[in-house]
């Protein structure tokens, strides 16, 4: 885990902001060690890019959560499984 991620997640705490990352496993790891935030958002790459989600596919899936109703506080939302 890199420092840097936790001065990010500290951050994004104070103003009550919501960071989307694809640094999933060290912003995991963050969550697991303090679950209180605003929420994290996690974008998992493949190996083959051509799985990896796109732009479009990022703000398509954060728009399936908001019309889903899904509360983002406290939680590691991995916003692949929102991409439909």
């Amino acid at each position: 885990m890199n420092r840097l991620d936790s001065i990010v997640l500290d951050f994004a705490k104070q103003d009550e902001r919501v960071p989307l990352t694809r640094n999933c496993n060290d912003f995991q790891e963050l969550h697991q060690l303090n679950p209180v935030h605003s929420g994290i958002l996690a974008v998992y790459q493949d190996s083959d890019p051509v799985k990896n989600m796109s732009y479009q596919g990022i703000v398509r899936a954060i728009a399936n959560l908001e019309s889903a109703g899904y509360t983002l506080q406290n939680q590691f939302i991995v916003l692949n499984q929102w991409n439909y």
